[in-house]
């Protein structure tokens, strides 16, 4: 099949699926096939496209969930305008491009751009293209323990491994002093508390999301298997010792 055919049969069948209700200036056979009205029928199509596209319309229960996580975010650490944006998304039944978020919003278009690219920077959201519309548009992971997955390491990459670096880095210097001395030990207790956390926290990484919630809704049952081993051991009694009673 040659090009000029090719080209004749996408113009027979972009026609087709716009249907009469196109105005189209005129025809196939006007313009002789001519790529002038293959990309008329082209832009015809994807101004259709748009048209049918639903964007949701922000209510006063959706607000109020968008301006509250907006402060959440700002104490967080993150901007509350990102905070705002990704409420938003979160919400939404269908993804949204940034001229749809601005219009929500009220923000600019350039906040709304630096928003998503710092949200695309944590990978809290996904980037989705539709046929016919040359817009980018984004939406939020559907899978809740996913996001919270996402944050979690996003926050241990950004917070917790440079704590740990620092900490290493000072456990193997040489103490000049017992000032030194103690401030080393009580370094090195911090930094075993994160490295037994971070270990914990890998291990559950690796479960399932169905493992991770039935962990979770355990809870208070293993606190009173812990409870019941240090009876057994008899941990709990000597931890409820009161030292000042032994003194007196």
């Amino acid at each position: 099949m040659g090009k000029q055919q090719t080209l004749q049969k996408n113009v027979l069948q972009l026609d087709f699926e716009l249907g009469p209700s196109c105005n189209n200036p005129g025809s196939p056979k006007d313009f002789n096939d001519s790529l002038e009205f293959h990309n008329f029928l082209k832009s015809q199509k994807s101004q259709k496209s748009q048209k049918t596209r639903k964007v949701m319309e922000t209510t006063p229960l959706t607000l109020s969930f968008i301006h509250h996580f907006g402060e959440m975010g700002s104490r967080w650490g993150i901007n509350r305008t990102v905070g705002q944006i990704y409420a938003l998304l979160f919400v939404s039944r269908e993804p949204l491009c940034a001229d749809d978020i601005a219009q929500a919003l009220q923000f600019s278009r350039s906040n709304v751009s630096m928003g998503l690219k710092e949200l695309q920077s944590w990978q809290l959201v996904k980037l989705r293209h539709f046929p016919g519309d040359r817009r980018e548009f984004f939406e939020a992971p559907e899978d809740v323990w996913k996001i919270f997955h996402t944050l979690a390491d996003q926050r241990r990459r950004r917070e917790v491994e440079p704590t740990q670096s620092m900490l290493r880095v000072a456990l193997l210097q040489t103490p000049s002093n017992q000032d030194e001395v103690y401030a080393q030990e009580r370094m090195r207790e911090m930094h075993d508390l994160i490295e037994q956390l971070m270990d914990w926290f890998d291990e559950v990484q690796k479960l399932s999301p169905e493992t991770a919630k039935q962990l979770l809704n355990m809870g208070t049952k293993v606190s009173k298997v812990l409870e019941l081993k240090d009876r057994l051991t008899g941990k709990s009694s000597r931890r409820k010792e009161d030292p000042s009673s032994n003194a007196a």
